[in-house]
C-alpha cells in the first residue's frame, strides 16, 4: 500500500499542496483558497491531487500517513479583527495595560493616527483584587467573589473567551487556576479561557497581557477550523496524523496549538522560510534572505548561516505584541493580486489584493481591477495558454482593459508604459521590504544570496536583485509551493520557558535545575504524545539574561543544562557578554548581567523528502525549447526563447534573456544573466555582466 506524507499551505489567494510520494516523487498542485472556509479548499485540493494520482479522494485520504498543515487563519483573523468577544479577569489596578501598551506608536509624527482596535473592551476588562509579590507569596487572597461577579458581566457583554492575566504568576499559578474554575463554574459554556502563566510565563506585564489576549482572540476560530478541517478529513476515510505549523519554525499536534494558537501567526511563510533553509544548504548557500512572492503577499526572511533569524522581543503583528520567539519574516502587501491605482496623480500598488475571487482581471473571473498580474501577462513574463499547471487560458484582453482604465488613462500612459510602471513600483516595494529586514540586523546584501519562491517570486527576481546588488539568485524547482514543502521539512519544536529574576551572583544554582527538569518534563511529556521517542528528541537549554535596566532579555547557550555549578555562572557570563556585543555591538564586562528566565527547545525529528524537487532527462537546454515570445525588459521587447523546464536535469545551463516554465510559475532570466539546474533541484542566476 502506498502512503504518502502531504504539505499543505493556505495563503491567502491559494492553497498549495506538495504530496510526497512512498518513492520520494514530489507532486505538486494548487487550487483557491475560500476563504469563508479554508477546510473546504483544502479539500478541494486534496480532491485534485487524488486525480493526479489516478486516485479517488476516499483512497488518497485513506493512504496518507501524515500532513503536515500551515495557515493564515490566525493572521486573517487579526487583520479583519473577526475573533471571538474576549474579556479579560486581570490584577486589580492593571486594567488598562493593554491600552498603554508602552507607549508605542507605529506613527510617531501623527498625532491623529488611531489606536489598534480593542481586543477586549473596556468594559469586559475586568480587575480583580489579588496580589503576588515577586517570588510568588501571597500577598492578597484571590477576591473569589469578585470573579463570579465579573463572569455575570462578562456574560450579559456575550464574552465567549477569556484572558486571564495576574500579576506575578508566571511564579505562581494557584491564582489564575483558581479564577479559571470559578469562571467555569460561572460560565461553563466558555469557549476558551487563556492562562497568561501557560502563554507566555515571563514578565513584563503589557507583553504578557497582549500575547495572552491575542490567544484568547484567535483560539476559538483556530479550534473550530482545525476540528472542522479533521472531521472532513476522517469523514474521507483519513486516518493518519495532522501536524500544525507554528512560528517558531517547528510543528506539533492541533491539541498543542490549540492552547497556544497564538504561535500560528505567520504559520504559512515560516514553512517558506524553514524550506528555503534547507534548499540553501542542499546548493552550498549558507547566508542569504529568503523572499516569498504569493498573490497576496511579500514575505522576507534573512537567513544566516543556514538558520532563519528568530526573534524573542519586540515582535509586533498586526499591531498587537506577540511576547513568543517567532522565525523573524516582514511582510508587505505585494503579491500578484494586488491592485494597481492612481490617487492624487501617484501610482500606488497594494496592499488592498484581488484575491482567488475574482482575482486579477486576466483571469477572466469577473475582475475588473488592474493587478500585478495583469501587468505579467501584457509584459510577457506568463504564458497566456496553459497557465496555472495548464488549467487557466488567461484573458489578455481583459488585462489591457484593467491597466488602461486604472492606470494608463488617468497618468496618460500606453498599455506598456503603464504595466512597466506597475512592475517598477511593485517591485520597488519589494527591494524596500528587504533593505528594512537587513538594515534591522546589520546585514549587507552585496554579502548575500537570494532565494525567491511563491508564484511570483521566480518571476519578479530578476529585477530585484540587481537593484539590491545581489548577483546570485537561488530558485526552486518546486518555488510555487515551497511554503508547503518546506513544512514537510520542518521539525517537531516546542519552545518553554520558566521566569527566575536574580543578579547572576545570586543564583541558587539548585532551583535552577529544578526549574529546567520541569520544563525538560513538560516537553518530554508533549512530544511523547506524537508519537516520538525519547532518542529521537533534542533538548536546548537557554538562559534568558540582560543588563540591569534593559527591558529585553537575549537566550544565552547554556550547555550544562541541569548540571549547572557555581563555577558554570563565570562561564555564563563571558558568554552573555560576548553575545552581547556580537548581536548588539556593545557590552559592559564590569556589570554584572541579571537572569531573567530559563529556555528550553526541545526538537523531535519528522521524516524529510529525499529530494526537494522532481528532476527532467534533459542536460542539452535546447532540447527543451518549445517556443518563443516578446518579452518586456525595461528597453522595449526582446524576441525571448521559452524552455520547458520539467524537461530540464541538472546541469542544465540557460543564457538570458529566456523564460523557463514550470507548473505554476515562469523563472524570469533577464538578459545578461545565466541559469544553471543544480543536483538540488534549484536555478542559480548568476549575473554575467
Amino acid at each position: 500500500m502506498a502512503r504518502y506524507r502531504v504539505g499543505i499551505d493556505v495563503g491567502g489567494t491559494f492553497t498549495d499542496l506538495i504530496c510526497v510520494t512512498e518513492t520520494g516523487d514530489l507532486i505538486l498542485d494548487k487550487v483557491p483558497t475560500t476563504p469563508e472556509d479554508p477546510s473546504e479548499g483544502v479539500m478541494n485540493g486534496l480532491t485534485q491531487l487524488a486525480a493526479t494520482l489516478g486516485l479517488t479522494l476516499h483512497e488518497l485520504c485513506g493512504d496518507i500517513e501524515a500532513i503536515v498543515h500551515g495557515m493564515t487563519t490566525a493572521d486573517n483573523t487579526m487583520i479583519e479583527m473577526t475573533g471571538a468577544n474576549t474579556g479579560l479577569l486581570t490584577t486589580e489596578g492593571h486594567r488598562d495595560e493593554i491600552e498603554l501598551r508602552r507607549v508605542h506608536k507605529e506613527q510617531i509624527w501623527d498625532p491623529t493616527y488611531p489606536p489598534p482596535p480593542p481586543i477586549a473592551r473596556r468594559r469586559a476588562r475586568i480587575p480583580i483584587p489579588e496580589r503576588l509579590d515577586f517570588e510568588g507569596n501571597v500577598l492578597e487572597p484571590l477576591d473569589e467573589a469578585a470573579v463570579r461577579a465579573g463572569a455575570r458581566r462578562l456574560a450579559k457583554l456575550g464574552v465567549t473567551s477569556v484572558a486571564i492575566v495576574f500579576l506575578f504568576s508566571f511564579v505562581n499559578p494557584d491564582h489564575e487556576r483558581r479564577a479559571k474554575e470559578v469562571l467555569l463554574e460561572e460560565l461553563p459554556d466558555l469557549e476558551h479561557v487563556s492562562m497568561s502563566h501557560e502563554v507566555m510565563p515571563k514578565a513584563p506585564e503589557f507583553e504578557r497581557t497582549s500575547t495572552t489576549l491575542v490567544n484568547a482572540y484567535v483560539a476559538p476560530r483556530i479550534s473550530a477550523y482545525t476540528r472542522k478541517l479533521t472531521e472532513r478529513l476522517e469523514d474521507s476515510g483519513f486516518t493518519g496524523k495532522v501536524v500544525i505549523m507554528q512560528s517558531t519554525g517547528g510543528v506539533m499536534t492541533p491539541e498543542y496549538v490549540a492552547k497556544k494558537a497564538v504561535t500560528l501567526l505567520g504559520s504559512g511563510p515560516t514553512g517558506g522560510a524553514i524550506g528555503a533553509a534547507r534548499a540553501a544548504r542542499l546548493s552550498s548557500v549558507e547566508d542569504f534572505v529568503a523572499v516569498d512572492m504569493g498573490g497576496t503577499s511579500y514575505d522576507v526572511c534573512l537567513v544566516r548561516s543556514g538558520h532563519p533569524e528568530v526573534s524573542t522581543d519586540w515582535n509586533w503583528r498586526h499591531r498587537y505584541y506577540i511576547g513568543l520567539p517567532m522565525v523573524d519574516i516582514q511582510m508587505v502587501g505585494a503579491g500578484g493580486g494586488s491592485i494597481a491605482r492612481v490617487n492624487q496623480g501617484a501610482l500606488l500598488v497594494g496592499p488592498e489584493s484581488a484575491g482567488s475571487f475574482p482575482g486579477p482581471a486576466c483571469y477572466g473571473r469577473g475582475g475588473t481591477k488592474a493587478t500585478v498580474t495583469d501587468a505579467d501577462a501584457i509584459l510577457g513574463y506568463l504564458p497566456l495558454t496553459g497557465f496555472a499547471g495548464g488549467r487557466m487560458t488567461l484573458d489578455i484582453d481583459a488585462a489591457r482593459s484593467a491597466v488602461m482604465t486604472d492606470v494608463g488613462e488617468p497618468l496618460g500612459l500606453d498599455e506598456i508604459s503603464a504595466a512597466w510602471a506597475i512592475e517598477r513600483i511593485v517591485n520597488a516595494n519589494m527591494a524596500n521590504a528587504v533593505r528594512k529586514v537587513l538594515s534591522a540586523h546589520g546585514a549587507d546584501p552585496r554579502d548575500l544570496a537570494m532565494i525567491a519562491y511563491g508564484g511570483g517570486g521566480p518571476v519578479h527576481a530578476w529585477a530585484q536583485a540587481p537593484e539590491l546588488n545581489i548577483s546570485r539568485v537561488l530558485v526552486p524547482k518546486a518555488s510555487p509551493a515551497f511554503s508547503a514543502l518546506g513544512l514537510l521539512v520542518a521539525d517537531y519544536v516546542i519552545d518553554l520557558v520558566r521566569a527566575y529574576v536574580s543578579p547572576l551572583s545570586q543564583v541558587d544554582v539548585e532551583r535552577v535545575g529544578k526549574l529546567l527538569a520541569e520544563l525538560e518534563l513538560e516537553a518530554l511529556s508533549e512530544l511523547s504524545s506524537s508519537g516520538l521517542e525519547r532518542n529521537d528528541i533534542r533538548l536546548s537549554a537557554f538562559a534568558q539574561m540582560c543588563y540591569q535596566g534593559q527591558n529585553f532579555d537575549m537566550s544565552v547557550p547554556l550547555p550544562e543544562g541541569r548540571q549547572i555549578t557555581e563555577e558554570s555562572l563565570l562561564d555564563l557570563t563571558g558568554r552573555f557578554h560576548d553575545l552581547h556585543e556580537e548581536s548588539r555591538g556593545f557590552s559592559f564586562r564590569n556589570q554584572q548581567p541579571l537572569l531573567r528566565g530559563l529556555r528550553l527547545i526541545a526538537e523531535g525529528s519528522t521524516p524529510k523528502p529525499p529530494s526537494m524537487a522532481d528532476m527532467g532527462t534533459v542536460t542539452a537546454a535546447e532540447k527543451a525549447l518549445k517556443s518563443s515570445r516578446e518579452v518586456f525588459f525595461g528597453e522595449g521587447f526582446t524576441t525571448t526563447p521559452v524552455y520547458d523546464g520539467p524537461q530540464l536535469a541538472p546541469g542544465a545551463e540557460i543564457g538570458g534573456p529566456a523564460l523557463i516554465e514550470e507548473p505554476f510559475t515562469v523563472v524570469v532570466v533577464a538578459p545578461r544573466t545565466t541559469a544553471r539546474l543544480d543536483a538540488s533541484g534549484a536555478y542559480l542566476l548568476t549575473t554575467t555582466s
